[in-house]
């Protein structure tokens, strides 16, 4: 156990952060209902690519959603339903935000315009080329939408981005910024060139499978999505009667600056991490019974994960621990949007998903109390969202039921 004193501000001292709002669309599912099914449904095999998405249903007329990169499609449905579900905002535009997350932007428009130029010359790339690859279109597109003149930004961080986004998105709530924040991740990285990358650095699953902390783990399957929260100060919820469903407690950034894809030795960045989010939410590690791990099936990453959450939560009996990345796969950038967004779910329908595909937990693995086989009913409290990418960037989310009153 680690019991140390909170290094930033009392949380007293903050606005406090509600979740009034989630909106998703990923492999497994589009929309929240169809996305907790099958976060609670069976192990799947190979890619996870979207099937049945319409994004001319988002845009006023087909041209407008053709002059847009997939990804920033996706953050505009996401943004759509996590609008709808919240209702009405009442707030002063100036003081909404967005921050939307990705990993690699419009890397598709990129490649079919590349190919375009090396194949029909320089005129006939298209002048929409800049505008639909740069990472911060998503959340351009959803401040133009919804007219919210506050800060407007992209967060970049390989796979730690969607988690980035949330809690940057957090703090300029708690910091008395913003009373609204769109935050989430996006990302569309299916182009040949970038799965053959990754296949050729030896990151995929060769199975097509994605086994986290599983013996025969042996990297993780791509995806794509988008996940999109509602962030708003809690007040301002409450005075408009929203319905809060859960609250962003804290959260923290660090950087293993170890290696630019292995994780540090350990787990060192990931505890780190950890630790200050915790601080930051002024929670004790004891306090926390639910942890949505990075868990990317991968053998370097799950193994470092393993070590800092036993070296933190202890292993008697530690919080329960879950990685819904053997149903979503790993979509990069938006990973930890969409387990932000199922972490809000868990919440709601008092059930977390197992971490499907494991056949045999890894025995030279720290004992971690996985959810497996089947959704585990619990009674809602305290959860942490884990997230790490390459070049060592490390994200966590402490998020609480809406009914907390620390």
């Amino acid at each position: 156990m680690v019991n140390r004193q909170p290094v930033f501000e009392d949380r007293r001292n903050r606005q406090r952060v509600a979740v009034t709002g989630v909106g998703v669309v990923s492999a497994v599912g589009i929309g929240v209902e169809d996305y907790f099914d099958g976060l609670c449904g069976p192990a799947l095999v190979g890619e996870r690519r979207i099937t049945g998405f319409d994004a001319a249903g988002y845009y006023s007329n087909p041209k407008e959603a053709r002059r847009a990169d997939r990804f920033t499609q996706f953050a505009i449905a996401a943004a759509a339903e996590a609008i709808a579900q919240t209702g009405e905002l009442d707030a002063d535009p100036s003081r909404c935000g967005t921050l939307i997350g990705t990993g690699v932007g419009g890397i598709a428009t990129l490649e079919g315009e590349i190919k375009v130029l090396a194949t029909r010359g320089p005129r006939r790339v298209s002048p929409f080329l800049v505008p639909m690859m740069m990472s911060n279109a998503a959340s351009a597109a959803v401040s133009m939408r919804y007219g919210m003149k506050g800060p407007s930004e992209s967060v970049v961080t390989a796979c730690a981005a969607g988690t980035h986004a949330i809690s940057a998105g957090a703090r300029l709530i708690a910091d008395g910024r913003c009373d609204v924040v769109l935050a989430g991740g996006s990302e569309a990285p299916f182009t040949p060139t970038a799965v053959a990358g990754f296949a050729n650095m030896t990151a995929l699953s060769s199975s097509g499978m994605s086994r986290p902390f599983d013996i025969g783990r042996d990297g993780f399957v791509m995806a794509e999505g988008a996940a999109v929260l509602v962030l708003e100060e809690r007040n301002h919820a409450v005075d408009r009667e929203a319905r809060i469903l859960a609250e962003i407690l804290g959260s923290a950034s660090t950087a293993d600056a170890h290696n630019i894809t292995a994780p540090a030795p350990g787990g060192r960045g990931a505890f780190e991490c950890m630790r200050l989010a915790l601080d930051d939410a002024s929670v004790q590690p004891d306090e926390v019974v639910h942890v949505n791990a990075h868990g990317t099936s991968t053998p370097l990453n799950d193994e470092a994960e393993a070590e800092a959450l036993t070296r933190l939560f202890g292993v008697s009996p530690g919080p329960v621990v879950t990685s819904i990345k053997g149903v979503t796969g790993h979509a990069l950038g938006a990973a930890g949007a969409l387990e932000a967004a199922a972490v809000v779910l868990s919440i709601q329908k008092k059930l977390i998903p197992p971490t499907t595909g494991i056949n045999r937990f890894d025995p030279q693995l720290p004992p971690i109390r996985l959810v497996t086989d089947e959704p585990m009913h619990w009674e809602p409290g305290i959860s942490i969202s884990n997230s790490f990418g390459f070049g060592g960037h490390n994200g966590t989310l402490v998020i609480g039921p809406p009914d907390n009153l620390r």
